[in-house]
């Protein structure tokens, strides 16, 4: 099952960001295959991030929570909101 892991800095909070992105690059490569996508949010600017989402294949809500849990990015403190949701890949999905 895929799950959706949408994640909503808090304001003001891009300093926290960018001392911890290392980490949390490492943490998403060496999450492997499990990872179908990810990247930022970006503001209007198109240049500052404002979140975090991560399309990422667990066997259920837990696990999905677990990942969420254990970015670097969140055990910072970096993230004011975390949403996870059930996804379908139905369109372009390099897997069907």
């Amino acid at each position: 099952m895929l799950y959706a892991i949408i994640c909503t800095d808090k304001a003001h909070a891009t300093n926290l960001r960018e001392e911890t992105r290392s980490a949390h690059l490492e943490f998403i490569k060496n999450l492997g295959k499990r990872v179908k996508a990810a990247g930022p949010f970006l503001a209007d600017d198109m240049t500052t991030s404002t979140g975090t989402m991560l399309i990422v294949e667990c066997a259920n809500r837990d696990e999905a929570l677990a990942i969420s849990q254990e970015d670097p990015y969140s055990s910072a403190g970096l993230f004011e909101s975390v949403e996870i949701r059930p996804w379908n890949w139905l369109i372009n999905n390099p897997e069907t």
